[in-house]
C-alpha cells in the first residue's frame, strides 16, 4: 500500500527506542524525512545514526516535559529539513509510579502526568501551528488499554491515558476543519524497553525466568489477550503509519487498539 506520505516531514517523540523509532524507521521507509526526538542525546544520536540508511532523519533532544525545550523542538524541526513537520507521532512516555492508591504522593502523580500527558498536550500546542498552515495534518497520540481497562496499580498511568483519549477528540473537533486528523492507538503490553523492566522486575520478584514471568503476567494480569504473547513493535508502527497515511484521510478522533485483545469491552 502507497501511504503517500513521501516527501512529508515527521516528528517522532520517544524515537531512540522501542515503538517510537519502529515508527520512525516505517515512516522512513514509506519516504517521510524524520525529526526524531528524545530525552538523552547520546542515545538519541545513536538511534538516528541507525536509521540513515533508510533516508532522511535529524535528531533533536528534547525533555518534553519542558516548555521551553518543546518550543525550542518546534524551530529546530522546522529548520531541520526548512518546513514544518506535518505529521506528529507522539510515542515518549513512561508507566510512572505504581503501588497501592493511598501509598503513592502527590508528586508521585504529577510526574506521570507531566511526562504521559502534558507533554503531549505541549507538543501539540507547538505543532499544530505549522499543519494549519499547511492545510494538512496528521497527530497520533500514544493511549494505551489502561485508559479504558484501569489497573489498580497503575491508577496514575491510567488517569493519565484516559486524558490522552479526550484530548486527542477535543482536538480533532477543534482542527478537523482546517485538515488536521488526531487519532490515538492504544498498545497492551508490547515488547520494549520499558516492558522488558516490569518483567524482569517481576522475574526477580517471583524468583523465576524472564519467560516465566512474562507467561504469569499474561494468566494472572491479562487475561483477555488471547494471542498469549507480547506485541511486537512493529505491529504497533504499522498502525500509528496508517493513521499517518493519506488512505486514513476519513478518520478522525478514533482510538486504534493494538492489544491482542486485552481490552474486554466493546466500548472505546
Amino acid at each position: 500500500m502507497n501511504f503517500g506520505i513521501k516527501g512529508r516531514v515527521a516528528l517522532v517523540t520517544g524515537g531512540d527506542s522501542g515503538i517510537g523509532h519502529t515508527t520512525a524507521e516505517l515512516l522512513l521507509k514509506e519516504g517521510a524525512k524524520v525529526v526524531l526526538c528524545d530525552k538523552v542525546p547520546e542515545a538519541l544520536e545513536k538511534a538516528a545514526a541507525g536509521l540513515s540508511s533508510l533516508g532522511a532523519v535529524v535528531a533533536v533532544a528534547a525533555d518534553l516535559t519542558e516548555r521551553v525545550e518543546v518550543e525550542a523542538l518546534a524551530i529546530k524541526a522546522r529548520e531541520a529539513f526548512g518546513e514544518a513537520p506535518t505529521i506528529l507521532v507522539n510515542a515518549a512516555g513512561i508507566t510512572g509510579a505504581t503501588g497501592d492508591f493511598l501509598d503513592l504522593t502527590d508528586e508521585d502523580w504529577l510526574e506521570t502526568i507531566q511526562t504521559d500527558l502534558m507533554a503531549a498536550v505541549r507538543v501539540t500546542r507547538a505543532f499544530i501551528p505549522g499543519m494549519r498552515e499547511a492545510g494538512w495534518g496528521r497527530i497520533v497520540l500514544f493511549a494505551s488499554e489502561d485508559a479504558v481497562q484501569p489497573y489498580v496499580e497503575e491508577l496514575p498511568y491510567c488517569a493519565a491515558k484516559a486524558g490522552i483519549l479526550s484530548l486527542a477528540k477535543g482536538l480533532s473537533k477543534a482542527y478537523g476543519p482546517d485538515g488536521v486528523l488526531v487519532n490515538t492507538v492504544a498498545p497492551a503490553f508490547i515488547a520494549t524497553p520499558m516492558t522488558d523492566a516490569m518483567m524482569k522486575k517481576r522475574a526477580e520478584d517471583n524468583g523465576t525466568s524472564v519467560d516465566e514471568a512474562i507467561a504469569s503476567f499474561l494468566d494472572e494480569e491479562r487475561p483477555g489477550m488471547v494471542a498469549k504473547r507480547r506485541g511486537r513493535a512493529e505491529e504497533v508502527a504499522a498502525a500509528v503509519a496508517f493513521l499517518c497515511s493519506e488512505q486514513a484521510s476519513f478518520i478522525t478522533g478514533a482510538n486504534l487498539r493494538v492489544d491482542g485483545g486485552s481490552v474486554a469491552t466493546i466500548a472505546t
